[in-house]
């Protein structure tokens, strides 16, 4: 039976309207095939094979066999980088246009990732299903969905290289890219999206704010939540539906919403439905399809092909690596409460990629997930996505400007005057002012990461620093009984690790 959200449809009738089967392993068959088939005379489909592989019994299998994992310093180095010099058919047909930046690593300030036209017309498709679903929900303001819809996102002015590609954040190349049926519903409207400076954006949102009809949001929580702050302040008035009477829906994705909800609905005069989608910069992943959902459900019929990678010892190493013989299995093979690394297979060149998200299935049948984390050590509380790659890298340039050694260092994140904040705990014996070498390690990591710099004058409110002595941190290791050359101090605090770390430094016990 093949199904529309609840109704179920005998398979006669889908098969005669062209519906696809319900089976998310007949689905994901059915994506790979497509796939292959499109790419098979680029020169990666040329040197893996493809054609062989599409006459194979056992697709998925051989796939998997003919294929290696690609993580993004490897599938860039060997082939998207050719891409950045104009080449076609290089891992998808035709010239790439758009390369999506995303947060950077420690050789580079961003990622690009190659946006294909292809991939934007799935991800147009996967919006308007989304939009369609949230017409299920029974507590959902179907008002709201007929009214306009603002995007809080990156701008829309992309730049341009020698080479005629354009390049930004993939919110802002969306909204460029934007359906013209959208234009009479989209707000703020193609001049305040083109804007690159951020605070500027939010003011002039917040200026128009009382001429548009807003019903729909969609965005990162702490953007979003910031604006709405901005407007309820600009025009004194006690909550937001006050400015916006139809508001009644928001999309967010990219960090968890948890922490934000309460002080988020203080800003509401009425209840509003919440709809999580997941939306990378590879491909639009997944969405909560159903109200009451546990998770959002990954989207297996259109144009990505899914694996899964066990995240434990025998596929990752103790640095968030993927070993080379790592195991990946297919979307019939995951099994209920077990994280996984995904890899995605894309209409926009990605095969067997690492994206670095870890998921954990709540519902295998309906491949309903939850996102559980990050393959390697990240500290992401509004989306600054900050990693190890990045501390490591402004510690290192630390050390060589203040000619000071800092063997040891941890980062942990906390709310803080209703946003957020980072705290650095340095080990250092060496002379240095705390005040220089905190504004040093932050200029370092806007230069570093973009989401952090961008977050760093939204949500991530303020960064403070703790300088201690190098002995604090071996004792603390000591108590713990790691010390030793095998294990390592933990670079982000969280959990009871994060509680014990406080109890140690105001007590010296744990």
């Amino acid at each position: 039976m093949a199904s529309i959200i609840d109704l179920k449809i005998p398979k006669a009738i889908a098969k005669a309207l062209g519906l696809p089967k319900s089976d998310a392993k007949a689905q994901q068959r059915k994506v790979l095939k497509k796939l292959l088939k499109k790419a098979r005379f680029t020169e990666f489909g040329q040197k893996f094979h493809f054609d062989k592989v599409l006459l194979s019994k056992h697709i998925e299998k051989d796939f998997q066999q003919a294929v290696p994992i690609f993580d993004y310093n490897k599938i860039y180095n060997e082939w998207w980088k050719r891409t950045l010099d104009g080449l076609p058919d290089v891992t998808w047909p035709g010239k790439i246009e758009y390369f999506a930046l995303s947060s950077g690593t420690s050789e580079a300030a961003s990622k690009y990732i190659p946006v294909t036209k292809d991939l934007l017309r799935s991800n147009t498709i996967n919006y308007v299903k989304q939009l369609i679903s949230v017409f299920y929900y029974q507590e959902a303001n179907k008002k709201a969905l007929r009214k306009s819809f603002l995007m809080i996102g990156g701008t829309t002015d992309l730049q341009r290289s020698e080479f005629g590609w354009y390049a930004g954040d993939l919110s802002g190349i969306l909204a460029k890219k934007r359906p013209f049926w959208f234009q009479t519903f989209y707000k703020p409207g193609g001049r305040i999206a083109a804007l690159k400076d951020w605070n500027e954006k939010l003011n002039e949102i917040v200026e128009h704010a009382r001429e548009w009809d807003i019903g729909y949001i969609v965005g990162v929580p702490a953007w979003c939540q910031m604006c709405m702050e901005m407007v309820i302040e600009r025009y004194k008035v006690k909550h937001i539906h006050e400015i916006w009477p139809n508001f009644g829906v928001f999309v967010h994705g990219g960090v968890s919403f948890q922490p934000y909800k309460k002080s988020f609905e203080k800003l509401l005069g009425k209840p509003i439905v919440y709809v999580e989608n997941y939306l990378s910069s590879e491909g639009f992943i997944g969405y909560k399809m159903k109200e009451h959902a546990l998770g959002m459900q990954l989207i297996t019929n259109n144009n990505i092909f899914f694996e899964f990678v066990p995240f434990d010892d025998n596929n990752f190493d103790a640095d968030g690596n993927i070993k080379p013989d790592a195991q990946a299995l297919l979307v019939d093979e995951v099994e209920y409460g077990k994280d996984y690394a995904i890899l995605l297979n894309t209409n926009a060149g990605s095969w067997r990629y690492l994206i670095g998200d870890t998921i954990r299935f709540l519902n295998v049948e309906k491949c309903e997930v939850l996102i559980t984390g990050r393959t390697k050590h990240f500290l992401s509380l509004v989306g600054e996505h900050l990693s190890v790659d990045n501390m490591n890298c402004a510690v290192e340039a630390a050390n060589n400007h203040f000619n000071i050694s800092i063997p040891e260092y941890t980062v942990t994140g906390f709310p803080y005057e209703n946003y957020f904040a980072h705290k650095w705990y340095i080990a250092t014996d060496d002379d240095v002012k705390a005040d220089e070498l905190l504004a040093f390690i932050d200029n370092k990591l806007k230069e570093t990461n973009d989401d952090y710099a961008t977050e760093r004058t939204s949500a991530l409110k303020d960064i403070f620093i703790e300088i201690l002595p190098e002995e604090k941190f071996l004792k603390f290791m000591e108590l713990r009984g790691k010390l030793g050359s095998q294990n390592k101090f933990p670079r982000v605090m969280k959990g009871n690790m994060l509680e014990n770390w406080d109890k140690f430094l105001a007590t010296g016990k744990i």
